[in-house]
Order: structure tokens, then C-alpha cells, then sequence
């Protein structure tokens, strides 16, 4: 990590043992062993701290784009019409509606019933013996 290498341990070790001397130098390198222990145990904790809150800002994104990913989803459906079946694109038949009630007391008269139209031939002629309606703008009978 540091890349030292044993000539410089050596030399460090010869410095120290002249600085503390043989007496206390025991004492010196097991207090420095501890204090590394414990910068190493701490840089460690830092460290797997670090690579956790990571990992749980990575979730937290992921999370949150699922989140943002299923509203998109919701607004596609409900601004976009779903596929049906045919069936249901089918009009349904007009259902008679109830005959309005009479105000005044009277029974209500019931529904007109509704008039087909009338056919017509291949030709664009009504049938004889019926008249065609007249799509023109004027109002000349045919002869």
C-alpha cells in the first residue's frame, strides 16, 4: 500500500531503537502495534461503513426508479384505452328507457315506436308503391 520495503523498515527500526533506547523500546512497538491495530480496525469500519451506504443509495436509486417507472406505467394506462375483446367494441342495442311520469296526473302516453326506414332498390330507387324520400334541395315532385 505504502510500498516500503525492508531496507526502509530497518532503517526506521534503528532509529527508533536509538531514540527509545533497548530499555523502552519493547514497550514503544507493542503501544505502535496497538495503535495500528486500531487504525486498521477503524479504516476498516470507515470502510465497509462507506461500501454499505453505497450499496443502500444504489437500492434507494433502484427503488426509486421502479417507483418512477410504475407511475409512468399507471398514467400509460389510464391516458391510453386498454385493448379489448371485440365483443366489447361492439355497440349494444338501445335499451327503451322508462316512460317519463305524468306531472299532472294523468298516465303518461306511451313511447313512439320507432318507424323503419324504408328500403331501397340497387338503383337508388324506392321499391313501387312507396315513396322515396327526396335528398334534393328543391321541392319538384319526381313524375
Amino acid at each position: 500500500m505504502f510500498d516500503i520495503g525492508f531496507t526502509e523498515l530497518l532503517l526506521v527500526g534503528l532509529v527508533a531503537l536509538l531514540v527509545f533506547g533497548p530499555e523502552r523500546l519493547p514497550g514503544a512497538a507493542r503501544t505502535a502495534g496497538l495503535w495500528i491495530g486500531r487504525l486498521r480496525r477503524s479504516f476498516n469500519a470507515l470502510k465497509s461503513e462507506v461500501e454499505r451506504e453505497i450499496g443502500a443509495d444504489e437500492i434507494r436509486r433502484q427503488l426509486h426508479n421502479e417507483r418512477i417507472l410504475e407511475l409512468e406505467r399507471e398514467m400509460k394506462q389510464s391516458i391510453l384505452p386498454t385493448p379489448t375483446s371485440p365483443a366489447a367494441t361492439e355497440p349494444k342495442p338501445a335499451e327503451a328507457s322508462p316512460a317519463p311520469a305524468a306531472t299532472d296526473g294523468k298516465p303518461a302516453s306511451p313511447p313512439a315506436a320507432a318507424t323503419p326506414a324504408p328500403a331501397v332498390s340497387a338503383d337508388g330507387q324506392a321499391p313501387t308503391g312507396t315513396a322515396a324520400p327526396n335528398a334534393s334541395s328543391d321541392k319538384t315532385p319526381s313524375p
